[in-house]
Order: structure tokens, then sequence, then C-alpha cells
């Protein structure tokens, strides 16, 4: 059976929520949450960076600003959907072991099986370089070029079981050009995703039954 949304505490300043973050590139949307988190009104702070590259970039801001950091690859000695549990089983014991209260997805690059999203749903949040519920999925800046659209942005949901369809917390709208390029339009995105993603995570961690999406319970009832 498949549970509703449970809410995070409401977090403050003297006890902020505790942020666990998955990476897989360069963790630009990283660096700029980490740096937010050092203003001293945060209602939030990460608490672990978790990429599934070994190589990812993002992994050094974590290091610059101290915070626990660790790569969780696929294995390569398994295949298919087992494949898939094996990592994720991993990532979950050590969510857990961090102590961490949300998960943050920040430019992660892979889909999450429904056993994980069951077990944090609610309480894992994720930002998307669209305007949901248009253009979901791993190639947004190409299906919004390819629409001829003028205007996108990007998208702070929660995460559901299936592929960016969780509630919508907030968007913000940027303009498409007739002249842009998937590079040139994802770096106008990827602006609007670095004020964006802060300013919704301080407002849900500071009080998230502020945001109507149905919840089922509130975590400190469990």
């Amino acid at each position: 059976m498949i549970r509703g949304f449970v809410a995070p505490r409401a977090s403050s300043p003297e006890n902020p929520l505790r942020l666990a973050v998955l990476i897989s590139g360069s963790g630009s949307g990283l660096a700029t949450l980490l740096n937010h988190q050092q203003n001293k009104s945060c209602v939030h702070k990460t608490v672990l960076v978790i990429s599934d590259k070994t190589d990812a970039g993002g992994l050094g801001h974590a290091e610059r600003y101290g915070v626990p950091n660790t790569s969780i690859p696929l294995s390569k000695k398994i295949s298919g959907l087992e494949r898939r549990i094996e990592q994720e089983s991993r990532v979950l014991d050590a969510i857990e072991e961090s102590g961490a209260e949300l998960v943050v997805l920040s430019g992660y690059m892979r889909i999450l099986t429904a056993h994980f999203v069951s077990r944090w749903k609610g309480r894992l949040i994720n930002i998307h370089p669209s305007l949901l519920p248009l253009f979901p999925g791993a190639h947004a800046h190409e299906d919004v070029l390819a629409g001829g659209v003028n205007e996108s942005g990007c998208t702070v949901h929660l995460v559901d079981e299936n592929v960016d369809t969780g509630p919508i917390l907030a968007q913000k709208t940027v303009p498409v050009h007739k002249e842009d390029t998937v590079d040139s339009l994802s770096e106008r995105v990827k602006k609007a995703e670095h004020v964006l993603y802060p300013d919704v995570l301080d407002r849900f961690c500071r009080n998230p039954l502020s945001f109507d999406i149905g919840w089922s319970v509130d975590i400190n009832q469990l």
C-alpha cells in the first residue's frame, strides 16, 4: 500500500531541519544552497551530500563547506531492477545514518523507485527545469525548444511515485528566445533555479503545512 505525503517537522534557526542532498554532476545548485545556509537565520542545514557518480564535481562543494559527503554508484556486479534497488538501499542507509529529515534532489539524474519514494514521501523534494506539468522528464530543455513555446522556467515539487508528477510547491518563469540553444536556455533556467530553490526550502522547512498539498499526517504525530 502506497502511503500519502508525510510532512516534516517545522523548523527554526535554533533547530534547523537536517537535509540530505542528492546530486549527480557539477552541483551548482548545491553550491548555492550551501552558501545560502551560511546565513544565521536559515532554518535548514545540509548534513550529507550523496552522489551516484564518483567523479561528480559537486562533491567538491561539500568538501569546501565541511559537509560530510560520499559517492554511492551503481554496482557493476548486478544489473536491471536489482541493481537500482541495491544502490538505493545503500543510499537509504546513508541518509538514515546521517539523521537527515528531508531529502533534497539537486540535479540527481536517477529515477527513484516507488520503494524509495514511499519511505520519504512528503519529505522528498526536487527542482525540475520546466514549468510542470509541461515538459517532464530528462530532456526538458530540448522538449521546450522543440515545442516552440515562448516561456519556460523551473518547478519545485514534492516527489511521488511517478516522474515529475508530484505536488507543485512553486515555479519561476523565464523567457525563451528564438535564438536559444539548449545551453543558453539551460543557463537562464539555472539562474532562476538558484533563486527559487533556497527560497522554497526556507518556506517549506519553516512551515511545511502551509503548503496545501493534501498531507496525510504530520511526522510529529507518528
